[in-house]
């Protein structure tokens, strides 16, 4: 009977790595929650227009930027002035890491961001307290989630405006003097939609008059579409147009035929 009864409690008994397992899960789930939820509140959590915000921004702007572009972002023959600019020029520049500069070229360079997203909301805040300026996207154009119908007006759109520059696949393309279009693979929402309506370096500014809030929706959308699907056709050679298969022709085909025309004339030799 006392066997019996031990037999049973040992049946019971949970695996040594169960414990473990759960809590592995636990800190998945939680981990994964949070990194949620800061990505979609940042901006929430910090108010733009608290005066303890701009004032943070105005010494994190007096140590880091004020050297270029003046004390009181006024401008100097380093750097333009910001008054104006809006909050959404700051964030773009600063959060892709383009700002601060890392030396003087014919364009910022993306690289790892300086600061984190606070202190960038808090340079933005304290610009966008100087002057009137583009602010912060709104949420609801940064889903990428245009119906069909929408994500084909944004392609419509893109060709029309982007794709001069851009490549009507969004690859990039080389501008003069050393400059260039950088491609749109991989780049946040958030900052497509602040580039068009900041106009970054070489870039013209696309108002609300020009293409309204939703049209950028679109053409996020479209941008997120081509990057998810896959090419029709093949390796896509870089999505770069004909030149690039023009070359992959002349260079690869065109060798291996005249490799294939030598081996054969060497084994009938």
């Amino acid at each position: 009977m006392a066997r019996a009864k031990k037999n049973v409690r040992k049946s019971g008994r949970r695996h040594p790595l169960a414990t473990a397992a759960l809590i592995a899960v636990g800190l998945l789930v939680t981990g994964g929650a949070y990194a949620g939820f800061s990505q979609t509140s940042a901006t929430a959590e910090i108010d733009l227009e608290a005066p303890a915000t701009i004032e943070a921004g105005e010494k994190l702007f007096g140590a880091n930027c004020a050297t270029c572009h003046g004390a009181a972002a006024q401008g100097t023959p380093d750097g333009p002035t910001l008054i104006g600019v809006g909050a959404a020029s700051v964030d773009f520049q600063v959060s892709t890491g383009r700002m601060p500069l890392a030396f003087q070229g014919p364009q910022g360079m993306v690289k790892p961001t300086q600061f984190t997203d606070e202190q960038t909301l808090q340079m933005a805040a304290y610009v966008a307290s100087l002057a009137p300026g583009p602010g912060l996207p709104e949420s609801q154009y940064l889903q990428a989630d245009s119906d069909d119908e929408g994500i084909a007006r944004g392609g419509d759109l893109f060709r029309i405006n982007c794709a001069m520059c851009h490549n009507v696949s969004a690859a990039g393309g080389a501008l003069t003097q050393g400059k260039f279009a950088p491609k749109l693979g991989g780049v946040a929402p958030n900052h497509i939609y602040e580039a068009m309506v900041t106009g970054p370096q070489n870039m013209p500014v696309f108002s609300d008059a020009n293409i309204s809030p939703q049209e950028k929706a679109d053409i996020i959308s479209y941008l997120k579409y081509i990057e998810e699907k896959p090419a029709i056709g093949g390796v896509a050679l870089g999505s770069i147009g004909p030149v690039a298969e023009g070359l992959f022709i002349w260079v690869i085909g065109l060798g291996a035929i005249i490799g294939l025309t030598v081996w054969v004339t060497a084994k009938s030799n």
